[in-house]
Formats: structure tokens, C-alpha cells, sequence
């Protein structure tokens, strides 16, 4: 019987030993991460504020605060990282861009002007061309395609034509953007696919520009003569096209330190975002504004949410107004001091929908359905027409909290300013532009109007909520650059373009973190490291607080974190 008995217990013992082994294991094992050794800062507050330790678990951030308090929170077992002296912020959140084409610029040809690429002129922008086109990337569209090219910056100081881009090919379509996203150029080949010719006439809110004769196309779109057929040529042609262009593009965002990226016109691009993020395949937070042309088509969708479905959302309605300041289409009061090619001493630019009754009926679709509204307006005369527009809506439907959004006002003036402060209207303002096209504003405005570009410093004074943001791709995604120009506000040439609307660098943290968080009606989970919220870090290698103004520029983003999981790592 004593036999029996031991090998009955046995078993018993084992199990025991085993179920006592998994309980040790579990009270010795955390899920919780604990991030020390470096500068926390939080973004809560007027002021810088730094903490110790931070611990996540399970995505979300548990604590902040002292070491050792951190370690006893996060548990037994929990996983250490030391950032050795780098600087942890909240993720990255620009005020606006178009992620949707991040692909474009990440896989097309790359026309960007130093120093975030090499075309310098037009010979180079011809090879650059010459040497993308390979059949893998030809494949991708049918057409080759470059980002990017800048007539103000290019040495001949002219846009291309069709006889240039004839020099790379005249048996293949091409098509390229100019930096601001407002204009294309074509060959003769893909005017011929585009159906353009000397019959063709020019649509409401765009120009074809011609030959000296009048008639005959030159290859140069301009705003609504350009993007449709933009959208139109650059679509891939399946599915592996279409990956290619994704993949580069969030891995570009990512790179930059993104953890939240805005899709600020979304047209049939709504489309692939949506598939992608049914396929599970976003790695970070993506929000489009859906061009007021498409409203009826996708806001009824069950991406029109509040909250993220798989890291995709529809926040609201997009209306554009006018154009591009540095192409001279943005629409203003006061003729440009240099007129575009043809143009006669009076033209001042031109508006997008130059009917009001229109633009009002439209923003009113907006105020009935309770939808925000981001509005793309640069000139002033755009800005009037958005203020006048706006407000008998507001004192139709009240201001409530509806966060509409001004969209760039690059040559906004200071009533205006005055106005949005009393229409609760965000200013999403544009300093990017004065190292980029500083020096061109006021060639074009002249000198004193030139140094009042993206007044953001004035826009905060007057108690007017702002972001700021990188347009992405019309330059590069990089925002320590957006921050290293909204801080020093110097041009290309070295120039100080508006010394009194200088932000601190604190403050332009703030807006790329817990004010554009705000924008996005996301600062209850967002732009700040505060227990509760969600876990999207940055960890750079510099504290853009503690470098000298002018090094901001040069910090690097080390890893980028969304929601406790890291989606980048620089090698």
C-alpha cells in the first residue's frame, strides 16, 4: 500500500511543484517598461517640466516620477531602458500634412533642393529623372515621376517645361510636382495621354499655361489645372505598387519621429488608407480631412469617427481656397511686385471658388453636420473670403467646440488675426517658409510684408490657439526643422525673416506635441507624458531645449514609440 501511496503522490507533487513555478513566474514577470536615465520631458504646462522615470504597461503611460518609485510600480521582472542621457518627448503630431503622398516623395524621384536633395537646375533635375527611370519604377504608375522641383530656387530661376522634360523622354509620360503641391509639369507625351491641347480650356481655379502664341500648352499646371491630373497620373497600378508607396511613406513618417500623421486633403486616397488600415497595416494614428468634393462620397463612412478604427479615422472636411504663396497663386489684396510669366503688373493671384454664396454654402455643410473644418488659405483676400464665409455661420450655429482650423495663412494680416480670435478659429501656420522661401516672399511682397510671413508670435499674443506643421511632402517631413525655423527664422541666405515672431523653442515644442494634439480634439490621450494617456514617445539625441538655437536643426530621432511599441529605430 505505501508503494501505491507514494506513486499517487508523486504526480501530485510535480503538479504542485509546477502550478507553484507558474505563480513565481507571474509575480516575477512584468509587462511594465521603465524609461530613466535621460531628460523626460512631459509637455504639461506653460513651463519645461522633467520627471525622472517613466513606466509603461499595456500602451498606456501608468507613472511618472521618481526612480525608485517607477521600479516598485512596474513590478518584479520589468524591462529597463537607460537612455543614456537622450531626451524622451511625447510623439510627434503635425499641425498638417498630407501623409497620403508621403509615398510619392519617399519613391519618386527626388527634385528637392539642397539641402534635402541635390537639384540645384534644370540639367540636374533632367539627369535626376534620367536615372529613376528603371522599369521597377516605372512599373509603379506608367509614368516617371519626381517631388518637389522649386523654380524660385533652381539657378535659372523658371519653372520647367514640356521641351525639358522632352530631353529625359518623348515616348514615355512624365510628370513632376513642384514643392508647394500646386503645380505639374508634363511632357509632350503626358499632355497627349492627359488630354490637353490648344482646345482645352482652362478650368475655374487653375490655369494651363501656354506658349507665346497663347494657345499651345507649355507642359506647366497650375491648382485645379494640375491636381486632378496629379492624382490621376500618380496613381499605382496595383497592388504591389501601391504597397511600395505606403510602406516607404509611413516608414519615412516614422523616421521623423510621427506618431500621429494627418492626411490633410483626402480624395480617392481616403480609399487606399482605409484599405490599409483594414489590413491591419498602419504602425501609427492616421487622420484624413476629406476635400469638401468628396464629402458626399466618404463622410458617411464608418471611418467618420471619433476615436481610431485600426489607426485610421476621418476627422473632418478640408476647403481650399487659394494657392501657393511661393508659386504666386495664393490670393491677395495687393499685386505681387514680380508677376509670373505672362501675367500682367496687377495680378495679385486668384481664388479657388471666387463665388462666396458658394464657399458659405459649403462651410455650412460643415456647421449642420457638426464637422471640422480645416481651410487652406494663404493670401489675404483668401483669408477675407474665409472670414466672411465663416462667420454668418458661426452666428447661425454658434461657435461651440467645433477647433476649425486655418491652413497656413501665409500672408495673414493682424485684423485678421483679430478675427480668428473671435471666431475661435486655429491658426496652423506655415514658418517652414523662411528658410525655405524667405528670401524669395520678399522679392515677390517686398521686404516689409516679407518679415510678417506665418506671424506666429503675433497670432499668440493676440490669444489665438496655433500649430505649426511641415506640409509634408511639400518639404520634407522633418520636424526639427519645422522647430529649428518657427525658433531661429532664418533663410536660406542667413537672413532673419521676422526676428519679433520668434517662438521659444518650448513653445514650438508645444506645437508639434500637446497643441496639435488639441487641433485634433486628441489632447485627452495625446501630446503629453501624463499617466493615463497613450504611450507615443520620441526619444531624440539632443534636448532641443538645451542645444544652442541654431542646433536644433541637426537632432536626430533615435526611436519613435506608438502606443509602448517601437515602430522605429535609427540604426
Amino acid at each position: 500500500m505505501k508503494v501505491f501511496f507514494r506513486i499517487i503522490q508523486l504526480p501530485l507533487l510535480l503538479l504542485s511543484f509546477l502550478v507553484f513555478s507558474c505563480q513565481q513566474q507571474e509575480e516575477t514577470t512584468s509587462n511594465a517598461t521603465v524609461y530613466f536615465g535621460g531628460d523626460i520631458l512631459t509637455m504639461e504646462g506653460d513651463q519645461p517640466t522633467y520627471e525622472e522615470a517613466l513606466v509603461v504597461r499595456d500602451g498606456l503611460i501608468e507613472y511618472l516620477g521618481e526612480s525608485g518609485e517607477a521600479m516598485k510600480i512596474a513590478g518584479k521582472g520589468h524591462k529597463m531602458v537607460n537612455l543614456e542621457g537622450k531626451t524622451l518627448l511625447p510623439g510627434f503630431i503635425d499641425g498638417h500634412a498630407h501623409f497620403g503622398y508621403f509615398g510619392l516623395q519617399a519613391v519618386g524621384a527626388q527634385l528637392l533642393a539642397p539641402p534635402d536633395a541635390t537639384c540645384k537646375d534644370i540639367p540636374t533635375l533632367i539627369q535626376l529623372l534620367k536615372e529613376w527611370n528603371t522599369p521597377e519604377n516605372l512599373a509603379l504608375t506608367g509614368w516617371i515621376f519626381g517631388t518637389g522641383f522649386d523654380d524660385s530656387v533652381l539657378e535659372e530661376k523658371r519653372f520647367p517645361t514640356k521641351h525639358d522634360l522632352d530631353q529625359v523622354s518623348t515616348e514615355l509620360p512624365i510628370l513632376i510636382t513642384h514643392i508647394s503641391g500646386h503645380f505639374a509639369v508634363v511632357n509632350s507625351k503626358g499632355l497627349e495621354l492627359l488630354g490637353i491641347n490648344e482646345n482645352t480650356p482652362d478650368p475655374e481655379g487653375g490655369i494651363i499655361r501656354r506658349e507665346a502664341d497663347g494657345k499651345t500648352p507649355n507642359g506647366v499646371l497650375e491648382e485645379l489645372a494640375a491636381i486632378p491630373y496629379m492624382l490621376k497620373a500618380l496613381m499605382p497600378k496595383d497592388q504591389a505598387g501601391a504597397d511600395r508607396f505606403f510602406q516607404a511613406g509611413q516608414d519615412m513618417a516614422l523616421s521623423f519621429g510621427y506618431t500621429t500623421a494627418q492626411e490633410g486633403r483626402a480624395m480617392q486616397n481616403h480609399e487606399l488608407l482605409a484599405a490599409n488600415a483594414e489590413r491591419g497595416e498602419l504602425k501609427l494614428d492616421v487622420v484624413s480631412y476629406i476635400d469638401y468634393t468628396f464629402t458626399d462620397q466618404y463622410m458617411n463612412s464608418k471611418w467618420n469617427r471619433k476615436d481610431y478604427l485600426n489607426k485610421y479615422r476621418i476627422g473632418g472636411m478640408k476647403l481650399t481656397l487659394d494657392g501657393s504663396p511661393q508659386g504666386r497663386t495664393a490670393w491677395r489684396t495687393q499685386p505681387y511686385l514680380l508677376p509670373p510669366d505672362g501675367m500682367e503688373a496687377d495680378y495679385a493671384g486668384y481664388p479657388a471658388i471666387p463665388d462666396d454664396s458658394t464657399v458659405q454654402a459649403i462651410m455650412e455643410k460643415g456647421f449642420q453636420n457638426n464637422w471640422q473644418i480645416l481651410i487652406h488659405a494663404n493670401g489675404d483676400a483668401a483669408v477675407d473670403q474665409m472670414i466672411r464665409t465663416l462667420r454668418p455661420n458661426v452666428y447661425k450655429y454658434g461657435i461651440r467646440d467645433r477647433r476649425n482650423t486655418l491652413i497656413h495663412g501665409q500672408y495673414i494680416r493682424e485684423d485678421q488675426l483679430d478675427s480668428l480670435k473671435a471666431l475661435d478659429v486655429i491658426a496652423s501656420l506655415f514658418p517652414l517658409h523662411t528658410f525655405y522661401w524667405g528670401d524669395w516672399h520678399k522679392q515677390i511682397i517686398g521686404d516689409e510684408l516679407g518679415n510678417k510671413i506665418s506671424p506666429v508670435r503675433t497670432a499668440l499674443n493676440k490669444g489665438v490657439k496655433v500649430t505649426i506643421h511641415t506640409d509634408a511632402p511639400v518639404a520634407l517631413p522633418n520636424l526639427m526643422r519645422v522647430l529649428w525655423t518657427a525658433v531661429n527664422r532664418t533663410s536660406r541666405s542667413g537672413a532673419i525673416i521676422g526676428e519679433g515672431e520668434r517662438l521659444t523653442p518650448y513653445e514650438a515644442l508645444q506645437a508639434i506635441t500637446i497643441w496639435s494634439a488639441y487641433q485634433h480634439f486628441e489632447d485627452d490621450k495625446k501630446g503629453s507624458l501624463k499617466a493615463g494617456k497613450l504611450a507615443d514617445l520620441v526619444i531624440l539625441d539632443n534636448n532641443p531645449l538645451k542645444v544652442e538655437p541654431d542646433g536644433i536643426k541637426d537632432i536626430q530621432v533615435v526611436e519613435t514609440i506608438k502606443e509602448g511599441q517601437t515602430v522605429f529605430r535609427k540604426n
